[in-house]
C-alpha cells in the first residue's frame, strides 16, 4: 500500500531539515574543541608533510611516497597551500584549513542525507530525527572525526546513494567512483550499484554506468599511474599487506585469549599502527579475509537476485560497508566515519535497531580512544581488551542485523516490473509510478 503523500515530506520541509541540521552539526564540529575532547592522536602531521611536499612542486607518488590513492590529495594539497614550509608541527594554517574542509564534507553528507531520505518517502518526523542523529553522532564517536579525512569519501558515497535512489544513475556511479578514488573502501558497493541499474534499467544501462565509473577511477589514477607506476602500486599495496591490526576483531579475539588461557601474543608497529605479530596473527589474518569475503559476496549475491529496490539498495550498502569494518584486518576508529551517514537511512525497526547499535559502537571506541589508547595498543591492558571486543562484536551484531536475511525487505515477487517502470527507462528521474511506489514502499522487515 502507497504511503499517503500527506505524510511524505516536501523539498522545501527535506531543506529546511537539512539546513538545521547542518547548523546542528556547526555545534558539534564546536564541541568537539572542548573539554575532554581535546586530547588527540593525530593524522594531520602526516597530511601536512603531503601538503608540504606538494606545495614545494613535488610530484606525489613520483617524488615523495604516499598511501593514499590520488582522489585524497585535494585534502592534503589545499591545506598545505594555505601555510606551506612546515615539515614538524601542524601549524595553525594547516589545521584551520584542513578542519575547515573537513566540515564542509560532514555538511555535504547531511544534505545528501536528506535527499536520500526525501526520495525513500520518510515522514517528516523521521527525516528530522535522523538528519539529528547524523549531525550528532560525531560527539559520540570523539576528536577523531577532526584530523582524519574520511569525511571526504564518506561524502562522495552518500552523496552517489543519493543519486542512486533519485534516478541519477550515471552521476551516482560517478560519484562512487570518485569515492574510490579517495580511499578504496567504496569499491566495495560498485557491485551493489552496477545490479541495481542493470534492475531498473537493464543490462546495457548498467554496463555503461559501470563504465563510468571505471573511466572516473582511471582519469584520476593514469596520470600518476604513468608518471610513477611504482610509487601508485606502493599506495595500494602497502594497504592489502597491512598485517593484523591490533583494534580489529582477530586481534581482540586473540587478546582475549591471552588474557583467559594465557596465550602468547606479541606486538610490532608497522605501516603506521599498532598490530599483532607471529603466526598466530597472520592465520587470524587470513581467517578474517576470507569470511569478510564470503559476507560480501553474500550480501552482493543477495541483492542482485532480490528486488533491486531503492531500499533494498540502502540497506545493502549498509550491510556491505558494516561488514567490510567489521571483519577486515584492519579496524581504525576513523572507519566507523564510513558508517555515520549511511547505517541511519535504513528503514523501519531494523533500521532504529541498526542505529543503535552503531551508536553504542561508536561510544565504545570514544572509551579507549584516544585517551586509553596506548594502554591498549602496547600494554594489552585486560579492561580495554574486553572494550574493544565488544565494540567490534557489537559491529558484527550491526552487520547480521543489516545483512540477515537481506531479501527479506522486499518481496521477492515485486521485482519483475523494475526493468519495464523504472524511472530512467520512463523518462522520469524523480516521480514514481504506482507500481514502482509499491515497490519501493513496502513493510519493513
Amino acid at each position: 500500500m502507497v504511503a499517503s503523500t500527506e505524510n511524505l515530506p516536501s523539498e522545501r520541509s527535506a531543506w529546511a531539515a537539512a539546513f538545521v541540521a547542518v547548523a546542528v552539526f556547526a555545534g558539534t564540529w564546536a564541541l568537539l574543541h572542548t573539554a575532554f575532547y581535546r586530547q588527540q592522536i593525530l593524522d594531520t602531521p602526516v597530511y601536512q608533510r603531503y601538503g608540504n611536499a606538494i606545495a614545494d612542486g613535488k610530484v606525489p607518488y613520483r617524488d615523495f611516497e604516499l598511501e593514499y590513492p590520488p582522489g585524497a590529495l585535494p585534502v592534503f594539497a589545499l591545506p598545505g597551500l594555505a601555510e606551506p614550509g612546515h615539515d614538524q608541527d601542524v601549524t595553525p594554517g594547516f589545521k584551520h584549513t584542513f578542519e575547515a574542509l573537513m566540515w564542509l564534507c560532514g555538511a555535504a553528507a547531511l544534505c545528501a542525507v536528506a535527499i536520500v531520505l526525501r526520495a525513500l518517502r520518510r515522514p517528516p518526523a523521521v527525516m528530522w530525527a535522523l538528519l539529528l542523529f547524523v549531525a550528532l553522532a560525531p560527539l559520540l564517536l570523539g576528536s577523531i572525526v577532526l584530523s582524519r579525512f574520511d569525511l571526504w569519501p564518506a561524502a562522495l558515497v552518500v552523496g552517489s546513494l543519493a543519486a542512486l535512489v533519485s534516478g541519477r544513475l550515471r552521476l551516482g556511479h560517478g560519484l562512487l567512483g570518485a569515492a574510490v578514488t579517495a580511499k578504496l573502501y567504496p569499491v566495495v558497493l560498485l557491485p551493489l550499484a552496477v545490479a541495481f541499474a542493470w534492475k531498473r534499467v537493464g543490462r546495457r544501462e548498467a554496463v555503461v554506468c559501470a563504465g563510468i565509473a571505471v573511466a572516473v577511477v582511471a582519469v584520476v589514477f593514469l596520470p600518476f599511474v604513468v608518471l610513477a607506476p611504482g610509487g601508485v602500486w606502493h599506495s595500494v599495496s602497502v594497504q592489502l599487506d597491512r598485517p593484523l591490526q591490533i583494534e580489529s576483531l582477530g586481534s581482540a579475539l586473540l587478546l582475549a585469549a591471552h588474557h583467559v588461557f594465557g596465550f602468547g601474543v606479541t606486538g610490532e608497529t608497522s605501516h603506521g599502527s599498532q598490530n599483532l605479530d607471529g603466526g598466530a596473527a597472520d592465520a587470524m589474518a587470513v581467517a578474517t579475509t576470507v569470511l569478510e569475503v564470503a559476507v560480501l559476496a553474500a550480501i552482493w549475491i543477495a541483492f542482485a537476485r532480490g528486488s533491486g529496490s531503492r531500499e533494498s539498495l540502502v540497506r545493502a550498502s549498509a550491510a556491505v560497508l558494516c561488514a567490510f569494518v567489521a571483519f577486515g584486518k584492519v579496524l581504525s576508529p576513523q572507519f566507523l566515519l564510513w558508517l555515520i551517514p549511511v547505517v541511519p537511512l535504513v528503514r523501519g525497526r531494523r533500521g532504529l535497531w541498526a542505529s543503535a547499535l552503531l551508536a553504542i559502537a561508536l561510544v565504545l571506541t570514544q572509551v579507549w580512544f584516544p585517551s586509553r589508547y596506548f594502554r591498549y595498543a602496547l600494554d594489552f591492558e585486560a579492561g580495554l581488551t574486553w572494550v574493544v571486543l565488544a565494540r567490534d562484536l557489537v559491529l558484527v551484531a550491526l552487520a547480521a542485523v543489516l545483512a540477515l536475511p537481506l531479501w527479506a525487505a522486499v518481496p521477492r515477487a515485486e521485482s519483475s516490473d523494475a526493468v519495464r517502470n523504472g524511472p530512467l527507462r520512463r523518462g522520469r528521474v524523480g516521480g514514481l509510478s504506482p507500481e514502482e511506489a509499491r515497490r519501493d514502499t513496502a513493510p519493513p522487515s
